[in-house]
């Protein structure tokens, strides 16, 4: 069975030889909600234009559902585009927004009215159906942008930072509505953000960006949870990078020099030698801060076998989480979360401390 979308080393140069996309693979199933996520400038965008026919492609194979369309003018594709702006015609009521796209395909009238009449009621736009677009909230501008871009049953939705403009609250509301109307429908979605809660949240998927490339595809856990590249670690949550050399490589467990003494690690999923230079990934939910009137043995008997002192800076209880701030030996500050209940009482701040984790919550990167 072909795949929904997938796109075979794809690339875009631009007239003046600068290249925006390089070597982009990707094989999409139906029904599936796949994010582009990156820094502005890595190409996320130029990627969906690309999907959507509105820019060239430079190299390679776009194929929509074994359709080789590379070459296809975006009225022609199987895909429907939402922008960052709506581009709603503000001269159009609702209805007539939505039956634009119906219109220009040429679908009889009765048929069309149908299909707007289902998908307004659909997305609760019913009452304002006969409201120009100006005088309503962004989220129900947000809805009628859907709603015109699913009314057409496109076999790929592609969605370019659609909630950028809303307030973080209507933005949390929308995010849960897109989810579940994108199961609810079965069709595939591609959604571009710099977002990474966005991302994360929603999609089954996550392809990471960097400069044109891609550094990683995972689901959203593993993304967050075992990064692959250096980039991907600082990209992607709160996490710590503790860099050092391959000393010792001892079957499910590899010791690494470090500027903090010799830390354990478990091996990364690459090939990685004796001597070989390396980072700790250690994210913010791995770490346990410890008082300093432990002894550091008793800290790494409780805690895993990982143990670097700290100077304990801040504690600030914003509602029941606790927020730490601390300094490492090599002066790098790191911040992490905990339940107040953890630490309740334990710690002072201006006191010393111990930053432990177990090698097991940390990944490895060879460098």
């Amino acid at each position: 069975m072909a795949y929904d979308l997938q796109l075979s080393h794809i690339g875009k140069v631009y007239d003046n030889g600068t290249p925006a996309v390089i070597d982009f693979n990707l094989d999409v199933d139906k029904g599936e909600f796949i994010a582009f996520l990156g820094p502005s400038g890595c190409g996320k965008t130029t990627t969906l234009r690309m999907i959507a026919g509105f820019e060239s492609i430079t190299s390679g194979d776009l194929m929509i559902r074994g359709k080789r369309v590379n070459d296809l003018q975006p009225e022609k594709r199987p895909t429907s585009m939402i922008f960052q702006n709506y581009a709603l015609f503000p001269h159009m009521t609702v209805r007539q927004n939505v039956m634009f796209g119906l219109e220009v395909k040429g679908l009889p009238l009765p048929e069309a009215n149908r299909k707007v009449d289902r998908i307004l009621d659909k997305l609760g736009l019913t009452e304002v159906a006969d409201v120009r677009p100006t005088r309503l909230s962004g989220g129900q501008r947000q809805r009628i942008a859907l709603a015109r871009s699913l009314v057409v049953e496109p076999d790929i939705l592609l969605l370019d930072e659609p909630l950028g403009a809303l307030d973080a609250n209507l933005r949390k509301s929308i995010q849960n509505e897109l989810k579940l109307l994108q199961r609810d429908l079965g069709i595939t979605f591609v959604f571009v953000t710099h977002a990474q809660s966005e991302a994360l949240a929603l999609s089954d998927r996550i392809v990471v960006m960097n400069a044109g490339r891609i550094e990683q595809i995972s689901p959203p856990r593993e993304l967050y949870t075992r990064p692959q590249s250096i980039f991907v670690a600082r990209f992607i949550g709160a996490n710590t990078l503790i860099s050092g050399k391959v000393r010792n490589i001892d079957g499910g467990t590899v010791s690494l020099d470090t500027p903090f003494g010799a830390l354990l690690a478990e091996p990364p999923a690459s090939a990685i030698t004796t001597g070989a230079a390396a980072s700790i990934v250690l994210p913010a939910e791995a770490m346990h801060v410890l008082p300093g009137t432990m002894s550091e043995a008793e800290v790494r008997a409780r805690h895993g076998g990982n143990v670097v002192p700290c100077q304990i800076n801040r504690l600030q209880l914003v509602g029941h989480i606790l927020q730490i701030g601390m300094t490492l030996p090599s002066g790098e500050a790191v911040s992490l979360e905990g339940h107040a209940d953890k630490y309740r009482d334990t710690l002072q701040a201006g006191a010393a401390g111990y930053v432990a984790w177990n090698p097991a919550d940390t990944t490895l990167i060879a460098q």
